[in-house]
């Protein structure tokens, strides 16, 4: 004999498919689990436990989405690594800040709830925080008919990290002098997207998206590179002083960011590779070098601001966690001519 629906389910929300939703992710949500979360899905709430040993503990949250990237995953049905950039942009805006990764939830809303899709994005999610060494306690799965388009759905996330307040990476820190040390991103990360859509013609047209070049596909979907195991050992050695995780608003706006009153970042075109995903955008939309400063990270994908007497040690530190660094410039004093980040040498780009 036939379930006969109920009301809720006629009126667009199927309950078992979230459950079902929810079991599947289940144990890659539980291998993110430390000794400090004391419980996790299932209760109205998580429960974490502080590190003992922390005189002065302070906590770092933060809290982010993914943008429209999501549309071109939704193009493509390859819901597997957007869980990564959700966790990048909320894990290495605490990182930056000189904070430990402790835990996070995630939101996910669906305009319909397919458990094997909601599965692998929160798979995604999991995977992600094992490897940002952050727990995954919680989250919320909403199915909203009505809200969103058919297949379409949206991510965000709130994550919080612990630190030692002496131990922050704060701007004070800052001297005339310091070395900027360059991480490079794995790609567009999950800013621009919008320009990115704009330039390449897929606003309207996911097809189109499929159309393109499988390389350049890949390129566009490359997932956040994950910075904990590259910036958490030298917080722990005491190491930084600053940093600045470069998103929206590219290196001329999160730069300031670590820098305090009266010095500028001073950073030399040429001394690291800019990634082949940033050369086509730029001629495929004829992009000027504002632009492209402004809106993408163009291969950087997190500054380091380092006493120039430690900048070796860094660099040897980077280098035993096969971690790539390249110097790209320094604080000097200000000028009131220039831009708390200037640039140096040849530039890639035209200025318009």
């Amino acid at each position: 004999m036939a379930k006969e629906p109920n009301a809720y389910e006629a009126a667009g929300v199927d309950i078992a498919a979230g459950n079902q939703a929810v079991d599947l992710m289940a144990a890659a949500v539980q291998k993110t689990y430390t000794p400090n979360v004391l419980n996790g899905l299932g209760g109205f709430g998580s429960v974490y436990a502080l590190d003992a040993g922390l005189k002065e503990p302070v906590l770092i949250s933060g809290t982010d989405g993914v943008g429209t990237k999501v549309l071109l995953a939704i193009a493509a049905n390859r819901h597997d690594t957007i869980g990564q950039d959700l966790v990048g942009m909320v894990v290495n805006d605490i990182l930056a800040q000189g904070a430990k990764p402790a835990f996070m939830l995630d939101y996910l809303a669906v305009d319909k709830m397919r458990p094997q899709v909601a599965a692998e994005i929160v798979t995604g999610i999991a995977q992600a925080a094992q490897e940002a060494q952050l727990a995954l306690v919680g989250g919320e799965s909403a199915e909203l008919p009505g809200l969103y388009e058919k297949d379409h759905y949206d991510l965000a996330a709130f994550a919080v990290g612990v630190a030692e307040k002496s131990r922050l990476l704060t701007a004070d820190q800052v001297k005339a002098g310091d070395v900027l040390i360059g991480l490079p991103s794995s790609g567009i990360h999950s800013n621009g997207y919008s320009l990115v859509r704009h330039v390449l013609g897929l606003q309207d047209d996911a097809q189109a998206f499929n159309d393109l070049d499988q390389d350049l596909q890949d390129q566009i979907l490359a997932p956040t590179k994950l910075y904990t195991k590259a910036v958490w050992p030298l917080v722990e050695a005491e190491l930084l002083h600053s940093a600045a995780h470069i998103t929206g608003g590219g290196l001329v706006e999160n730069l300031p960011r670590a820098l305090p009153a009266g010095l500028q970042a001073q950073i030399e075109w040429g001394t690291w590779p800019i990634l082949p995903i940033f050369q086509t955008l730029q001629a495929a939309g004829d992009l000027a070098l504002a632009d492209m400063l402004l809106t993408f990270n163009n291969g950087i994908g997190m500054v380091l601001v380092v006493d120039q007497a430690k900048a070796d040690q860094v660099f040897d530190l980077l280098a035993q966690n096969n971690e790539p660094a390249y110097r790209i410039g320094e604080i000097v004093p200000a000028q009131s001519d220039r831009e708390d980040v200037f640039f140096t040498g040849e530039a890639p780009w035209p200025a318009q």
